[in-house]
């Protein structure tokens, strides 16, 4: 969910890729096995809230805005106020009361992010249902806040809490851009795995299924947040295993059992992590479709090798970090990433230990010294080189079960 843009962009959480075709605007959440009585949009429009069974620790405490209050509050959706674009959409600035919530002059009372969806797309109204579901009976400090929504005629709006800092991809990726500390992408990696830990400690298991860098944002003290919960599932519960659904999700950080089955479990989200983690780590996305003429190879399939020997971790590092980093604490990084990314889901860590061993790493990082720029430069001469990031890989997948 783009929140926060400086200027119109292409709305970076909208990009999810359904794995099993081409690239689409929206993945398909819906089991494969109801794709044939499906109902048209309108005729759900009427129902705010997808049935779902109970969260412990939860309650539905939204706001219900007009059409016209989110008008006012965006100033007629004008286009100075526009975020964010993509096919379910716009996401637009607006201005609220913070204790009444009712539309104010720019300037005064809140900023929020207002997404409006299109009247036409019924996979985004489901992932719209989806988000209503999740975000309005979740609550955590690591999952974006979800102030209100609008159901009014064919109108279907969400508004968020504004965060100050947008998207973790614009801090790793876009250029001319000042990239992050070491502190401080350790610090975005233990909130995301705090929020994933939250979810998967949930009674309904709750499996996020879409975790990438453009989904996590980041408000003005870089805490961060799991955001755009569209494609959301229920996990396995009682002696299932797992959870059968369409392979949905983006390119590069779905887990690779679950892009060959559809075989849907908590691992799922851990094994993006694992992806995330390394991104954070070596500054490099986990697919790049815009470095041409490069091999195509994913972040995954490129940074293995060096992950699983303490002495070539230094081997991926963000260069951009000119070195002032803990030796031992990118080792100590690198470590639960290969774990996370293990190819057998059954041998991946779980969030939990995920998140311990991120959080010792934050309880010793005081003690560690700090990588000088002379000795980074000595082991560029001495054959720790950066290879080259990856391109795009082609991934076939199979349908669902």
């Amino acid at each position: 969910m783009g929140i926060c843009w400086p200027k119109p962009a292409n709305c970076a959480h909208a990009s999810s890729t359904n794995l099993s075709g081409s690239a689409k605007t929206h993945s398909n959440t819906e089991l494969e096995s109801n794709s044939k009585t499906q109902k048209s949009p309108k005729e759900t429009w009427n129902k705010p809230f997808i049935s779902s069974k109970p969260h412990t620790s939860v309650s539905i405490s939204l706001k219900s805005f007009t059409f016209s209050d989110l008008k006012n509050a965006t100033k007629n959706f004008r286009s100075e106020a526009l975020l964010g674009e993509g096919g379910f959409g716009c996401v637009f600035k607006g201005w609220i009361d913070e204790n009444t919530f009712v539309p104010t002059k720019p300037g005064t009372g809140i900023v929020v992010a207002i997404k409006k969806l299109k009247a036409e797309s019924f996979q985004g109204h489901k992932e719209w249902l989806a988000e209503v579901n999740y975000l309005g009976q979740l609550h955590h400090e690591n999952l974006v806040k979800l102030i209100g929504y609008c159901v009014e005629s064919e109108n279907r709006l969400l508004v968020y809490e504004f965060m100050q800092k947008g998207s973790l991809e614009n801090h790793l990726f876009k250029k001319n851009v000042q990239p992050i500390s070491w502190g401080t992408r350790m610090h975005i990696a233990r909130g995301v795995a705090q929020g994933l830990t939250f979810l998967h400690g949930l009674d309904a298991n709750v499996i996020y299924r879409d975790l990438k860098a453009s989904n996590i944002l980041l408000d003005s003290d870089y805490n961060a947040k799991l955001s755009d919960f569209g494609l959301a599932r229920d996990g396995p519960t009682g002696d299932n295993t797992h959870v059968s659904t369409r392979v949905v999700g983006t390119q590069g950080y779905a887990a690779p059992e679950y892009v060959a089955t559809g075989h849907l479990t908590p691992k799922s989200d851990v094994y993006s992590f694992g992806v995330l983690l390394l991104e954070l780590l070596s500054g490099r996305r986990a697919m790049d479709d815009e470095r041409v003429g490069f091999s195509e190879e994913t972040l995954v399939e490129w940074a293995k090798p060096f992950l699983s020997d303490n002495r070539k971790v230094l081997r991926i590092m963000d260069t951009r970090l000119g070195g002032q980093y803990s030796k031992k604490g990118a080792q100590a990084a690198a470590a639960p990433a290969l774990q996370c990314l293990h190819m057998d889901p059954k041998y991946r860590l779980c969030m939990v230990d995920v998140l311990a061993s991120l959080e010792r790493l934050d309880a010793t990082k005081q003690a560690s010294p700090r990588t000088p720029r002379r000795l980074q430069a000595k082991h560029d001469h001495h054959g720790i080189k950066h290879v080259n990031s990856p391109h795009k890989a082609r991934i076939s997948t199979t349908n669902s079960l």
